[in-house]
């Protein structure tokens, strides 16, 4: 599945104004501070000719219901502008603007129903994108995963802007053109990270408008109100040793040395998936996303996790107590900066992460303290430690991502047990579904895509896919991250290009892996752009690297066949996954964007999903999941070690769908060693009609012989 921080939008800093991924040390110095009190809330026309005989007849119109609900959705999103709209005249708001993006407190991928305002307001359901609404106008910036989702989604109230495109403007470049200097824009503060804020309010400055921090209030949320969806509230799970590999008390212990290195005694972690993966714990809070709503401060000498906790089991009471873990109220994070300020602690905060309103209530607090030591010092004519008193953090990436992300000797084993489980639930799928298209039962991509959730549910440890699955037919192939529309959708038949990109969450792993095929006779021109996508993918899974390469050296690789032609794709080629969690994961990642530095490292998994889509047509994607592993070569050039890759997915490859003829030998080689281990490593799990799908669609194949008489 393609990830949105890896989009060629940006692929370091995602959307502009939702995260930046920059590090960096400085002293806070003392600045006037917002109010800081907290707040937590949670298809054609139908005509009917009348009959001759009948004076002054004409044709009668009837639309169709699709039509009707379309217009009542439209009301309804007008009518949620409207009363927005009347909140900015509040004497406590008094704004001309607002922004709304995508994520939550935790700048999750994918978050609860009852944090979705981006898509609630506006009716656009991809996973990235930002509203700005103003008085009169509303615009909704989104990347080019989503554009054709996004024309169908938003409604004439709307201007949809293709961030990206040549000529659009950013949010804030917009926002200085359409608004008269001096104006307020308003955000909440709790769902921008620190630098994002920062960001906004230098870029908003140049038109000397003001960035209002609205603390104690969400503009969605007051007109959502009743029908706003309940916070989650289902209990987490302890993630079992065996599986996560090293010990809480261990993780724990290797994060405060790093805390004591960098001269600090505390460090705020709001990233979900790296408090799952730092307290072995799992939770059911967010879909897809095996994590929990929750913060997490690690001092020196103890930790304290804020959490609802209507959550917490008494296993996992037990297991938060043997790590000397303290719980607290979810709804007392800042209360808690609070007072870590007023005892001089020197935090860790990764800014590009945590929140704005997390950031300034430790800096208003720092200023408050500061006074009150500034006092003592003028009256009493003394310092601190021989020192002068001056707040500081320290500002650069949070050390539990790297650690996160370069699994262990469980994780990766994890990991490769449940893509074999997943592999047999996708042969089970695969063999179903030819079977069905040949006895011409008509299927919809919403019935193909519950079919593949009824065998996966079957596997041992299958806890919930990994993202929405994309069964994308034909020219819905070619939006990126589609999604059918039960109500809408299209069918799988013999005449289209099919693309499915799936992936499921189990106990042990995470998997996310992309196929497309042809249930019929592919023309020649879809042969040649699946070929070159292949080509690319087969060049990155061998590429061999010097230690500490990061993944934009090898972007190149996965598109050199198709720029031969001029064809390319607009997203990254891999992003990293999580062990048993987010199937989006950094801070590695394989895009064109060369802003990323981090190296891949041993350990690290990451997907392999070149692509080619004619908007309108067809979409083509081949995707694997690898992890980085060493390589040993006849030469160790500067004394460093090299790297490659080894692979975790196992299912065939269409091979009708391939001009051999654009093949290097090299490249069928390589095509035929994959289906030969996917056959020797899968065939022990399957039976039946799954068995014999996949030794159909894993014998070897050859280049053709030209040149030869009859």
């Amino acid at each position: 599945m393609i990830c949105r921080s890896h989009f060629q939008l940006y692929s370091q800093t995602r959307f502009r104004f939702l995260s930046i991924s920059s590090a960096f040390v400085h002293n806070f110095n003392p600045i006037p501070s917002f109010s800081t009190k907290s707040r937590f809330r949670q298809p054609t026309t139908l005509i009917v000719r009348n009959c001759s005989s009948i004076p002054n007849s004409g044709s009668i119109t009837a639309k169709p219901s699709s039509e009707l609900r379309n217009k009542r959705k439209n009301s309804e999103l007008d009518d949620k502008l409207r009363r927005l709209r009347e909140l900015f005249s509040r004497p406590n708001i008094n704004i001309d603007a607002y922004i709304i993006p995508s994520q939550d407190a935790h700048q999750s991928e994918f978050i609860a129903d009852c944090y979705a305002r981006r898509e609630y307001i506006s009716g656009f359901t991809g996973s990235a994108g930002t509203a700005v609404i103003t008085k009169d106008k509303a615009a909704l910036w989104t990347d080019g995963r989503y554009f054709l989702q996004a024309e169908e989604q938003l409604n004439s109230s709307w201007i949809l802007m293709r961030a990206g495109n040549l000529g659009v403007p950013t949010s804030s470049e917009w926002l200085n053109g359409v608004l008269t200097p001096g104006s307020r824009i308003g955000i909440d503060p709790f769902l921008f990270s620190y630098d994002a804020s920062e960001e906004l309010k230098e870029a908003i400055s140049k038109k000397n408008h003001e960035l209002v921090y609205l603390y104690d209030i969400n503009l969605v949320d007051e007109i959502w109100k009743e029908t706003r969806p309940r916070p989650p509230n289902k209990p987490v799970r302890v993630h079992d040793l065996k599986y996560a590999g090293v010990d809480v008390s261990s993780k724990l212990s290797s994060l405060r040395s790093e805390l004591t290195d960098a001269g600090s005694s505390a460090i705020v972690i709001s990233m979900l998936d790296e408090i799952a993966w730092l307290l072995n714990l799992r939770g059911n809070d967010v879909p897809h996303s095996p994590v929990m709503y929750a913060y997490l401060i690690v001092e020196t000498d103890g930790s304290k996790l804020f959490i609802d906790d209507a959550k917490i089991t008494p296993e996992v009471i037990n297991h938060l107590k043997n790590a000397r873990i303290e719980l607290r109220p979810y709804e007392s994070i800042l209360s808690e900066i609070e007072s870590l300020a007023a005892k001089g602690a020197c935090l860790w905060l990764d800014t590009s992460s945590v929140s704005a309103a997390i950031v300034n209530t430790y800096k208003s607090a720092c200023n408050k303290f500061a006074g009150g030591i500034a006092s003592l010092i003028n009256k009493n004519k003394t310092t601190i430690n021989g020192e002068p008193w001056e707040p500081s953090a320290i500002n650069k990436s949070s050390p539990v991502c790297l650690a996160k992300a370069v699994k262990n000797e469980a994780e990766l084993k994890g990991m490769c047990n449940s893509h074999l489980r997943d592999a047999t639930a996708l042969a089970q799928f695969w063999a179903w579904l030819e079977d069905e298209i040949s006895n011409g039962v008509v299927l919809t991509e919403v019935n193909v895509a519950d079919k593949l959730l009824e065998f996966r549910s079957a596997q041992e440890g299958f806890v919930d896919t990994s993202f929405d699955t994309i069964s994308g037919s034909g020219a819905n192939g070619a939006i990126i991250h589609y999604r059918p529309d039960p109500n809408r959708c299209s069918t799988v038949d013999t005449e289209k290009l099919f693309l499915l990109d799936s992936g499921a969450q189990y106990i042990d792993g995470t998997t996310d892996i992309t196929r497309t095929v042809h249930f019929g006779k592919p023309s020649s021109r879809q042969k040649e752009c699946f070929t070159r996508v292949l080509q690319g993918h087969i060049a990155l899974d061998q590429a061999i690297f010097p230690e500490n390469t990061p993944g934009f050296v090898l972007d190149a690789f996965a598109r050199s066949a198709l720029w031969k032609i001029g064809l390319d794709y607009r997203h990254g080629t891999g992003h990293g996954v999580g062990a048993a969690l987010n199937v989006h994961e950094g801070p590695q990642s394989i895009s064109f964007r060369f802003g990323n530095m981090t190296p891949l490292l041993k350990g690290m998994v990451v997907s392999n999903e070149p692509g080619y889509y004619e908007d309108h047509s067809f979409g083509i994607r081949i995707e694997n999941l690898l992890f980085v592993k060493e390589v040993d070569t006849p030469n160790r050039f500067g004394g460093i070690g090299y790297m490659g890759f080894e692979k975790l997915t196992f299912v065939p490859i269409q091979t009708k769908m391939v001009d051999l003829s654009l093949l290097s030998t090299a490249e069928v080689d390589w095509l035929n060693d994959y289906h030969r281990q996917t056959w020797e490593k899968v065939s022990p799990l399957v039976s039946g009609s799954a068995r014999q799908w996949l030794w159909n669609n894993t014998r070897p194949v050859g280049k053709p012989l030209y040149g030869l008489g009859a």
